[in-house]
């Protein structure tokens, strides 16, 4: 009874949750299985940002509710984001859940299955399902810990929790509460350990990062807690790489920009999400700040680093976007000549404001939109990483390819590498002559001079 499999829906900060859950349930002597038919409890940390992902972990847990016919024993729960949005509701609709467990108690995990297992093992009835939701103070401060698998590169470190933004598509300040920030001194020294076990790069994660300690820490020489956690990361030893998602444009002031010519291992790439390239839907969508002020954070950052990669979210046919609107959008998506982007066809969210807005667009008219973006998209990154062939570009190598004899790493501008190597070079910053690319990938023959091969 002590063999888990975690299944992670949705984004960085789940991936960054479940493996707080996987450190502590090892540290409580659990085994972390690979696949759930090895499992004796299954527990799906999942998503809310869109209908899909919710019906994704749903019809996940109805699937696996047939074990518990095999295996009377047999444990199931739901954690995160979804748990949080529907709370007991979800037992009502899915009964042989035994635990569901909110996104401000992932540390309470361990406890709640040695009591349901505990109970199991007994002779008296089956227990009841285990709800937990509530907020909890200093929550934010249990995801510290990894399990340090063997070869890890990089690493995602939590800095912070939730959302105090009211975008009207978003559900997210719902499921994981109010901002509240870990101490600065706390996350470097998650960051130093990291380091110590041969991670040379670290993401930072929060919903809005720009908005990181503002309320906790004080703004010392004009510099935000943001700017001076990312100086105090500058300096640990080993880390080589910093990245952070996700920034909010009303956040990113010049501090930050002037970070990104003054930091040497903070990353030439930027995810800033756009979400709408037209001031009326950006209004629409509660966004509190306009093109103009978008294009000048892109300006300002190309004028201390002309090499920088911009990456984005982007929604087309929320309610109300007229086909004037969206062109307004797409030519805005144009001119900023993203690297990358995450375009959404705008779903319903319950409980959020645009869920009951006018002129909901239909289903069609949002997948022509989003293939226009697609293309403009496919066009600009192709030229992006057609321009670099020729050029020596330093990439960290993470380990073999899926497919094939080739290895994989990333770019600093977050390009996918691909290249010849061996398993000794894995973990090293090699530099990479490349040779071909497509509009995801670049491909190339590294330069081993001077490296230890």
């Amino acid at each position: 009874m002590n063999r888990v499999y975690i299944k992670t829906y949705g984004c960085q900060m789940n991936e960054r949750d479940s493996e707080q859950v996987a450190s502590d349930l090892r540290n409580r002597g659990y085994s972390i299985v690979d696949t759930e038919h090895d499992a004796d409890v299954v527990l799906l940390n999942t998503c809310s940002v869109r209908d899909q992902a919710e019906q994704k972990a749903i019809g996940k847990a109805g699937y696996l509710k047939k074990k518990k016919k095999e295996n009377p024993n047999f444990v199931l729960g739901v954690m995160g984001c979804m748990a949080q949005n529907h709370g007991s509701t979800l037992v009502d609709r899915l009964p042989d859940l035994d635990l569901v467990v909110g996104t401000q108690k992932f540390h309470r995990v361990p406890d709640h299955l040695d009591n349901l297992i505990q109970s199991l093992n007994g002779q008296g009835p089956r227990p009841s399902s285990i709800v937990d939701l509530d907020e909890e103070e200093g929550s934010q401060n249990t995801i510290r810990d990894h399990i340090g698998k063997k070869g890890q590169v990089s690493a995602f470190v939590s800095i912070m929790q939730g959302c105090n933004m009211n975008c009207a598509f978003c559900i997210v300040p719902k499921t994981r509460g109010r901002e509240r920030a870990r101490p600065i001194e706390e996350i470097v020294d998650e960051v130093t350990r990291v380091a110590e076990s041969g991670v040379k790069e670290v993401t930072l994660l929060g919903q809005i990062v720009t908005s990181y300690g503002r309320r906790e820490f004080p703004v010392v020489g004009g510099k935000s807690p943001f700017v001076q956690l990312l100086e105090k990361i500058q300096d640990v030893k080993g880390i080589e790489r910093i990245r952070f998602t996700s920034p909010h444009p009303r956040g990113f002031k010049q501090d930050l920009v002037e970070a990104y010519r003054d930091l040497s291992k903070l990353c030439e790439y930027v995810h800033l999400p756009l979400q709408a390239g037209c001031n009326k839907t950006l209004r629409a969508m509660n966004r509190p700040y306009t093109k103009e002020r978008y294009r000048e954070i892109v300006d300002s950052l190309r004028a201390v680093v002309p090499s920088m990669y911009f990456s984005t979210d982007i929604i087309v046919g929320f309610p109300g976007e007229t086909e004037a609107d969206f062109a307004e959008t797409a030519a805005f998506f144009d001119d900023i000549a993203f690297d990358m982007a995450y375009i959404f066809k705008y779903s319903i969210r319950t409980g959020t404001p645009a869920e009951v807005m006018p002129d909901q667009i239909p289903q069609e008219e949002k997948e022509r939109r989003n293939q226009v973006l697609l293309d403009l998209l496919h066009k600009s990154s192709l030229a992006r990483n057609e321009g670099l062939v020729g050029k020596t570009e330093q990439v960290l190598i993470e380990g073999p390819a899926k497919k094939g004899d080739k290895f994989v790493g990333k770019t600093r501008g977050y390009r996918n590498a691909i290249f010849d190597a061996n398993e000794r070079l894995i973990g090293q910053l090699v530099d990479m002559k490349i040779n071909r690319a497509t509009a995801s990938t670049v491909y190339g023959d590294l330069v081993l001079a001077g490296v230890d091969a």
